[in-house]
């Protein structure tokens, strides 16, 4: 049988009041003492070796009995140590605090003429009788990193199937409501009679909730469509779809030549060259007068009337007499 994985140090909580009121409290000299009762603790590190030694060595039991001469005596050692890095009593002297105590695993190195060095390995925290370990900066980064990657994977793979194409619609998130369900509800709707019209009220849900979701998405076609409109009207408005474009009214439409370019809406329009006409054709006058007749004898002559010229008498010909040539 496979064994089980263990939780890392990081995830879980520790705590035993009942060791802990064997020691009288959570304290300063006592807050290590309950620390080594923990998974947290190591047994190689210095502290396990001095408080082995001072309890089978009544010569060094001191050491053990204030927090004070056992940091005095890590500091004289080299390698693994649990050192208390904050202490909210202040050795005691404060006796209302926080409760909070950090203890700090490190490596000591000791250096001839110089300081110890100091290798921070990990951090605790002591909350009254709970020790938690805190985590590294790695291992938050990597969290939040395998958190946000998770959740944009679970995204991704929702909407990519959400865009639907269609001539009418264009790219769309929202699939269109069926014509089929709006026919059954306006159906069933004009259908029902008084006797089962329900009380105020007491309507069926699932009607209210897909008449409403119906005219949701026609609302959001209705919008789309409009902007759609307004889009290509702005972008080809001044553009035609046919080679021979009409012109005039309707009634009276003509189809313009193909050799006739239009200009574009940028230039300047240019007047029309004057198109040339035919002289107008000089009119006939009709009214022509009649010829007066040579009045006879006795008759009384007609009035000429005023601003015309009366035509005089033409004289006739006489015939030509032949002319004899002798022979």
């Amino acid at each position: 049988m496979a064994a089980t994985q263990e939780p890392q140090l990081d995830e879980i909580q520790w705590k035993a009041p009942p060791i802990a009121q064997s020691m009288g409290g959570i304290q300063t000299n006592t807050v290590l003492p309950y620390f080594y009762q923990s998974p947290f603790f190591d047994a190689t590190s210095n502290n396990a070796t001095i408080t082995t030694q001072a309890t089978h060595n009544p010569a060094l039991f001191y050491l053990i009995q204030t927090r004070e001469a056992f940091g005095a005596r890590l500091r004289t050692m080299q390698g693994l140590e649990f050192m208390v890095a904050h202490d909210p009593s202040e050795n005691g002297t404060k006796v209302e605090n926080s409760g909070i105590w950090v203890i700090r695993k490190q490596n000591r190195r000791k250096r001839p003429g110089a300081e110890d060095e100091i290798i921070p390995i990990s951090s605790y925290y002591v909350v009254g009788e709970n020790i938690y370990m805190a985590s590294s900066l790695g291992s938050i980064l990597g969290a939040r990193l395998l958190t946000t990657v998770t959740s944009l994977n679970k995204v991704i793979a929702t909407t990519s199937a959400l865009p639907i194409f269609t001539p009418a619609l264009g790219h769309a998130y929202l699939p269109p409501a069926p014509k089929s369900l709006n026919l059954a509800t306006s159906t069933q709707l004009s259908q029902t009679s008084k006797e089962s019209t329900p009380m105020p009220g007491t309507q069926d849900s699932t009607l209210t909730k897909a008449s409403s979701k119906a005219l949701l998405d026609h609302d959001m076609q209705s919008a789309q469509l409009l902007q759609n409109s307004l889009n290509l009207s702005l972008r080809y408005g001044h553009e035609y779809m046919d080679d021979n474009p009409l012109v005039g009214e309707p009634g009276s439409f003509i189809i313009t030549k193909t050799r006739e370019v239009q200009q574009p809406a940028s230039q300047p329009k240019t007047k029309p060259a004057p198109v040339p006409t035919k002289p107008p054709t000089p009119q006939i006058k009709t009214d022509v007068p009649e010829p007066k007749r040579k009045p006879s004898m006795g008759a009384e002559k007609s009035p000429t009337t005023p601003g015309t010229k009366e035509k005089k008498a033409r004289r006739k010909s006489r015939p030509a007499t032949s002319v004899t040539t002798p022979k």
